[in-house]
């Protein structure tokens, strides 16, 4: 009794000690390259670092059974080797997880085009999913393989493999299309995390991709959860794919004696003076009329589109007010003739 409790004790400090020693270890080779993230990131798989130790050495010298004085049949060296394989799984979800955030961090740093990394970005978020499925599903079957009573009906099981997959196949067709539909997306450039899409009329920013569903953040703060065979099966506007940066106008409907010239100016005044204009393009036209108004458009790039947003709302506002201040006339009114 007294030497497995020994025994435990030291593979509980071992454990600790292989911990606090390898995060010393990355801790110094993080500092010491700052410019490669990765170091820094597997810091997090401490824990599941430290579980996989510790089953192991307790696999090893057996002190459980010892202490508790159970048989061998009774499960305690099972029960080690399946939490074995769990840390072991989970430990390999975090360094993947670790590597492919230390890629992306690289690669932000080593490219300016926003498009780029936000086409690497959802990529790599859906790479890491698939590879943390598969990363499960591998460990629950080795898990399910080591009861002796799986491994007796694994010829039965592939016997009847082809019925169950077309079963399988039949009742999971729409799980299986939002799950490739995923992938085209992820890897066919059509949508990005952080894009701007109007879906059924609604416009918003694409705040999450998974393998199954996509998350759109609406104007008003809203989340609009959509399929992922959504956007292969059906057409949608896609604002930003090639450029961040959008087209704002703002029409005015006013009367025909508006100075048009005079509004231009006041409209390239104002842009030079605004945050939110990026100072590419600008125009103001008239674009049609009628028999009792002139349609002006005002056009001007932002940044993003939230910017352009922005940007529309303030120019329409200051337009009007120059022209209520210093042209009322040239805002629409109801005209009446006599006879």
């Amino acid at each position: 009794m007294f030497w497995p409790l020994i025994t435990l004790l030291a593979t509980v400090a071992a454990t600790l000690a292989i911990g606090w020693i390898v995060d010393q270890a990355l801790q110094r080779i993080s500092a010491g390259h700052p410019d490669a993230p990765l170091w820094s990131l597997l810091r997090r798989c401490r824990i599941p670092l430290q579980l996989t130790v510790v089953t192991a050495l307790l696999l090893a010298a057996d002190p459980l059974k010892r202490i508790l004085h159970l048989k061998d049949d009774e499960g305690a060296h099972h029960l080690v080797l399946l939490l074995l394989l769990a840390s072991l799984g989970w430990l390999t979800v975090r360094v993947v997880a670790a590597v492919l955030e230390a890629v992306l961090s690289r690669y932000e740093t080593v490219t300016g085009d926003p498009a780029r990394v936000q086409r690497v970005h959802t990529q790599i978020s859906m790479l890491r999913r698939v590879v943390s499925a598969v990363i499960v599903v591998v460990t629950a079957a080795v898990m399910l393989l080591t009861f002796s009573a799986m491994r007796t009906v694994g010829a039965s099981l592939l016997a009847s493999a082809g019925i169950i997959g077309i079963v399988a196949g039949i009742a999971a067709q729409s799980t299986l299309g939002n799950f490739f539909a995923g992938l085209q997306i992820a890897f066919g450039d059509t949508v990005r995390i952080g894009d701007t899409v109007v879906v059924d009329g609604q416009q918003g920013t694409v705040e999450e991709i998974t393998l199954s569903y996509l998350v759109i953040r609406l104007w008003d703060q809203r989340r609009l959860i959509v399929p992922v065979s959504y956007f292969v099966n059906k057409p949608f506007e896609n604002w930003t794919r090639r450029d961040p940066g959008l087209l704002a106008a703002v029409l005015l409907h006013l009367d025909h004696t508006t100075p048009v010239d005079e509004l231009r100016t006041a409209l390239h005044t104002r842009l030079e003076q605004h945050p939110l204009w990026d100072g590419t393009e600008w125009a103001l036209n008239v674009t049609d009329t009628t028999p009792s108004t002139i349609v002006v458009r005002a056009t001007m790039t932002a940044r993003t589109p939230d910017d352009a947003a922005q940007l529309r709302f303030d120019i329409r506002e200051h337009l009007i007010a120059h022209l209520r201040d210093h042209h009322p006339h040239a805002l629409p009114r109801l005209r009446t003739t006599d006879g």
